[in-house]
């Protein structure tokens, strides 16, 4: 029995080779990392969105400097392929969106087009509420619609994320809401859905009241959302300009314009919520997410100016200084367990989603993956069961987590075969 008791090791230990042969998945070759170990299981909670490790020092023994700090009330850096926090300042305190409130107001808007309760080729309504309380003569920004004008859904698009005007948002706040107050609710509703808890919207443009608040995070999380859930809705965020009524318009993100990799996101100002300005940009097969708020300034050349200088500086500290690594591919055995009592010999584990890590860069030969099984594991074993963990560290820390599940389903031997391992277990006490 001691001999079934290190197969089972063996074969966990042999099949782990896929890491470097199959579960790697990345656009190079790239060096073997070294094999985990199956050891006695220590089991830990797995976080939904990895938590990042402090920064490290490469090999050198050279520390990665602090991010660059700015004058923001709050400020956040973000891998977009992990969502982990790269760096951040008072990252869920609560402050004024101010237009940053529109991303929202973009993402509903291509949420309820995907879902077909919104028809692309009827025409807007511009009302006499978007016109009087977000149009011209009003002191935020606006999209010159005439009043009583009908205008393409795209054109109102378009208004409200490179123009960033208030007539926009609350247009087409009607159009897909039935009233304001309706689509605020759905705001409210799709924010609880993609886990921005300290968020709460009450309009759809950004102007301040007591009960429209967000934080640097969840702002982040939503830029992530609209970046994954809807490309086509994000392609309009990097066009710099667009004409209507031979009106010419042009996109209050000027980081476009400063940097080519920056194809986004959303610029925003109030008296009460400063300058601020939510950025993505993508170098090679590596995005981040920047979001600076709260900067005072003189004016709005200042102002304007700041709020670029600092979400550039995170991106390029972010670009420089960490690396992603897509290491595992979801559904691949990484390792196969013994089975006790079960009408086959063994299991493969795998995982059921892809592993991606953002480490510091030049650190990717250090990382060592450890796995964590149970010595004994008894059918029967439902597909999916979670079984053991899968943990990557770096320096001594974890920077991923994630659960080993079965592959397969393992029903139970018969009478016979259950009985012989029975006796088995016990000798092996």
């Amino acid at each position: 029995m001691q001999t079934r008791r290190l197969s089972s090791v063996v074969t966990a230990l042999l099949t782990a080779g896929l890491f470097a042969a199959t579960a790697l998945a990345a656009p190079q070759p790239k060096p073997a990392v070294p094999q985990p170990h199956p050891v006695v299981p220590q089991p830990k909670p797995v976080a939904a969105v990895p938590t990042p490790a402090a920064p490290g020092a490469p090999a050198d023994g050279v520390a990665i400097p602090p991010a660059p700090d700015n004058t923001g009330k709050a400020w956040i850096l973000i891998d977009y392929d992990t969502g982990q926090i790269l760096a951040s300042k008072n990252p869920d305190e609560r402050i004024e969106p101010a237009s940053l409130t529109k991303i929202m107001t973009s993402y509903v808007v291509a949420a309820e087009l995907a879902r077909g309760r919104i028809d692309p080729n009827q025409p807007v309504a511009i009302s006499q509420r978007a016109w009087k309380e977000g149009g011209a003569g009003t002191d935020g920004s606006f999209s010159a619609f005439d009043l009583n004008s009908r205008v393409p859904l795209s054109d109102v698009q378009r208004g409200l994320i490179i123009q960033s005007g208030n007539d926009a948002a609350l247009a087409l706040a009607e159009h897909v809401g039935g009233s304001v107050e309706s689509f605020v609710a759905l705001m409210n509703s799709y924010a609880q859905k993609l886990g921005m808890k300290n968020t709460h919207y009450a309009n759809p443009h950004g102007l301040s009241n007591p009960d429209h608040y967000t934080t640097v995070h969840d702002v982040a999380i939503l830029a992530r959302a609209l970046i994954h859930d809807y490309p086509a809705e994000y392609a309009i965020y990097k066009e710099r300009e667009y004409t209507y009524n031979n009106i010419r318009q042009y996109n209050r993100n000027e980081l476009l314009g400063r940097d080519p990799t920056v194809d986004g996101i959303k610029t925003g100002h109030t008296s009460a919520a400063g300058y601020c300005l939510a950025a993505s940009a993508k170098r090679g097969d590596q995005r981040l997410i920047s979001v600076v708020v709260g900067i005072a300034a003189k004016g709005d050349k200042d102002g304007f100016r700041l709020r670029e200088d600092s979400n550039l500086a995170l991106l390029n500290w972010g670009f420089r200084f960490y690396e992603n690594h897509a290491l595992y591919q979801a559904n691949v055995q990484l390792a196969s367990l013994n089975v006790w009592k079960g009408g086959s010999a063994n299991v493969g584990l795998g995982l059921t989603q892809p592993v991606e890590v953002v480490i510091p860069r030049g650190r990717y030969n250090d990382l060592k993956p450890v796995m964590d099984v149970p010595r004994n594991i008894v059918a029967p074993i439902a597909k999916g069961q979670r079984i053991g963990t899968l943990r990557v560290m770096l320096d001594g820390k974890s920077v991923v987590e994630r659960p080993l599940v079965a592959l397969t389903d393992i029903p139970q031997a018969g009478f016979f075969g259950r009985m012989w391992d029975d006796m088995a277990m016990w000798w092996e006490g």
